[in-house]
């Protein structure tokens, strides 16, 4: 690591306590610091859980029993047992505290927003702060299995499909793909999974019933800003293992040569190349994987 990087780094986190207000005693002018205000904020983006809300926020016990008292004091937090569970403690916002929150979040916005304008390529500048908060946040990107049909997972397949559009020699064009359809993978004939930084999308993977004793493995996407952090190993042994949950005991899947980094990723973890299993006009080489009992 040389000491010009150290500088930059530095330089970036000084940026970065001055345009957030770390250093203000009241964040964002609404009488609070900026600690509190993220409990507030964490809170009412559903990590009610107090071990959640500690892990997310990375701070110990001590100082989240501080900051909700404080918050408590303000009539905008409860803390009350877990419904499901006596022994686990959640919190919630009251009635003013979710106006609160609501203030909060228009104010960020807008200063987000009021940032982009001031910046000649905005397009730019959000994708090195991709690159950063997911480098920052790696350990605590999460997974979940979702409706292939909803808007999120839509959205990731756009993403997956405006990049083959662009690497690929001739283009890329869904239509005339052997697309699968979206049912095909949602239980119980297939499983459509995605991964979230902070709440955003970052990945996803499908995976798609074809016979009884055989899947396919579709649509593995990581965002630029996500790579190499072992997400795309991480979603594939989750697919598989949902594979082997539902009975299959071989995956294949495809691609094409011109993604030459999925290519090596896919020998590299087990996967040996076959013959053509289908008609589909975009990809040229065939793989599959035979899953352990």
């Amino acid at each position: 690591m040389t000491d010009d990087l150290v500088a930059r780094i530095r330089r970036f986190n000084r940026a970065v306590t001055r345009e957030t207000g770390a250093l203000d005693n009241s964040f964002l002018d609404r009488g609070r610091p900026l600690g509190a205000a993220r409990v507030l904020n964490a809170i009412g983006r559903g990590m009610g859980d107090l071990g959640r809300l500690r892990a997310y926020l990375g701070i110990d016990s001590g100082l989240l029993s501080r900051l909700l008292r404080g918050l408590e004091r303000e009539g905008l937090v409860e803390t009350l047992a877990d419904p499901g569970d006596a022994r686990r403690r959640i919190a919630r916002l009251t009635a003013q505290g979710e106006a609160e929150f609501a203030a909060y979040e228009d104010l960020s916005n807008a200063r987000a927003a009021a940032l982009l304008t001031r910046h000649p390529r905005p397009e730019a500048l959000v994708a090195a702060m991709d690159l950063v908060a997911c480098a920052l946040g790696q350990e605590q990107i999460e997974t979940a299995q979702e409706d292939p049909r909803c808007a999120v997972a839509l959205a990731c397949l756009a993403s997956y499909y405006a990049e083959l559009a662009g690497r690929l020699p001739g283009g890329f064009e869904v239509g005339r793909s052997r697309d699968p359809e979206a049912a095909d993978m949602s239980a119980p004939r297939g499983s459509f999974r995605v991964a979230y930084a902070d709440g955003l999308p970052v990945g996803c993977v499908g995976l798609k019933r074809r016979e009884a004793d055989w899947a396919e493995v579709k649509r593995l996407w990581v965002a630029p800003a996500a790579r190499g952090l072992g997400l795309a190993r991480r979603l594939m042994a989750e697919i598989e293992a949902d594979a082997g949950a539902l009975g299959v005991r071989l995956l294949r899947l495809d691609t094409n040569s011109a993604l030459g980094e999925a290519t090596e990723f896919y020998r590299r973890s087990g996967w040996r190349e076959i013959a053509r299993f289908n008609d589909d006009p975009y990809p040229d080489l065939f793989f599959e994987k035979a899953l352990c009992d």
